[in-house]
C-alpha cells in the first residue's frame, strides 16, 4: 500500500516576525541553520527531498532512517565546533563526484532533526493540529530519530534568540498547508557588530553606491573581509558618493568567486580602512556573514583598530 502522501510535496513555511509571537496557542522550537528536507520513509526504503522537490539522498548517504511507513518534516544539518550549524560543510555536500560525496560524508557527517510528522501508514496528517502532529512523532514514529527541542514557554525559548539561529513558533491549532506561510512565525537572532567600511561597489545607477564592504580586524592587526551591506535607501546611495570619494585609494577589490556573479560585478573600490559603521546581521559561515548587512549608524566615535573579528563570535 502506498504512503498518504508522496514527492514532490511543498513544505509549509513560517512569516518573519521581529519578536515572538506570545499567547498560549504558541509552541517554540530553536531554528536551524541546514537543508529543510522531507523525508518519505516506506518499509526498509526512504527519499529525501529538498524544499524545492529535489531528491537529496544521494548527498547524504550517511542519513538512515527507522523502517516504516511515515513521512517527516524537518532540517539536515551539520554540527559546527562553536555548538551551532556549519552551513559552508553543508554546502559542500552538494557535489557532483561520488568519491567526494563518500569522503566528505566520512569527514562531516550530517544528521536529520525532525520537526513535524505528515503522515503515518496510510493516513495523512496534514488536517491535524500540530499540537497532534507533534505528539505523533514523539510516541508514533519509529525511533531513534533525531527531534528538535519544544517549548510552550515564551521564557524558555528565548536562549536560542541569543545564542541560536534563531525561534521558530508555531500555532498549536494549525494545519499543515504545504508552501504556504501559515501557523509559523520565524524570528531570526539579529546581532551587531562595528565594523571598518574597506571599500564599496557601484550600485547599478551612475553616480550611485550599491553596497558597502565591510572589514573586521584579527588580533595580529591584518584586516579581513567579513561581508557587504544591503539595504542601502535610494537617496543614501546618492549621497554616498561624496561622502566616501575622498577615502579611495585608485585600487579595486575583488570578491570571492561567485557562479550567480560575473567578475565585474564581484569587484569593488577600495577605501582607506578608517570609517566604521555599526551594522546588524544574522547569519555567519565560514568567518563570513552569509547575507547583507543593514546599517544602523556611523561610528565616528571608533577607532577602526577597535574593530575586531571576535565580535562575530559573541
Amino acid at each position: 500500500m502506498a504512503l498518504a502522501l508522496k514527492s514532490p510535496l511543498e513544505p509549509q513555511l513560517a512569516r518573519s516576525r521581529p519578536e515572538l509571537p506570545v499567547g498560549e496557542q504558541w509552541s517554540y522550537e530553536p531554528k536551524y541553520d541546514g537543508f529543510r528536507a522531507i523525508v518519505f520513509v516506506d518499509g526498509d526504503g526512504c527519499m529525501i527531498q529538498s524544499r524545492t522537490g529535489k531528491p537529496l539522498g544521494r548527498y547524504f548517504p550517511e542519513l538512515s532512517f527507522p523502517p516504516g511507513r511515515y513521512v517527516l518534516d524537518g532540517e539536515i544539518v551539520i554540527d559546527g565546533d562553536d555548538g551551532g550549524q556549519d552551513f559552508d560543510a553543508l554546502q559542500n555536500r552538494i557535489h557532483p563526484a561520488l568519491s567526494r560525496i563518500t569522503m566528505l560524508a566520512s569527514e562531516t557527517p550530517a544528521r536529520y532533526v525532525a520537526f513535524d510528522v505528515l503522515a503515518l501508514g496510510d493516513e495523512s496528517l496534514l488536517s491535524r493540529p500540530f499540537e497532534d502532529r507533534r505528539q505523533a512523532l514523539e510516541s508514533d514514529v519509529p525511533g531513534p530519530i533525531d527531534l528538535t527541542p519544544v517549548t510552550r514557554e515564551r521564557a524558555e525559548a528565548e536562549p536560542w534568540l541569543q545564542s541560536g539561529e534563531g525561534v521558530v513558533a508555531k500555532d498549536i491549532h494549525a494545519e499543515y498547508r504545504p508552501g504556504q506561510r501559515t501557523g509559523m512565525v520565524k524570528v531570526k537572532r539579529v546581532r551587531t557588530i562595528d565594523a571598518v567600511v574597506v571599500g564599496y561597489r557601484p550600485g547599478k545607477a551612475d553616480g550611485t553606491v550599491g553596497s558597502l564592504i565591510l572589514g573586521l580586524y584579527d588580533d595580529a592587526g591584518k584586516l579581513h573581509v567579513v561581508g557587504h551591506s544591503s539595504g542601502i535607501s535610494a537617496p543614501e546611495k546618492r549621497a554616498l558618493v561624496n561622502k566616501l570619494a575622498p577615502y579611495e585609494t585608485g585600487n579595486r577589490g575583488h570578491g570571492d568567486p561567485s557562479r550567480w556573479k560575473s567578475e565585474k560585478d564581484l569587484e569593488w573600490i577600495e577605501l582607506r580602512p578608517e570609517l566604521v559603521v555599526e551594522v546588524t546581521f544574522d547569519h555567519v559561515s565560514g568567518g563570513r556573514i552569509r547575507h547583507g548587512t543593514k546599517i544602523l549608524r556611523w561610528r565616528e566615535d571608533k577607532p577602526p583598530m577597535e574593530c575586531k573579528l571576535a565580535q562575530m563570535s559573541l
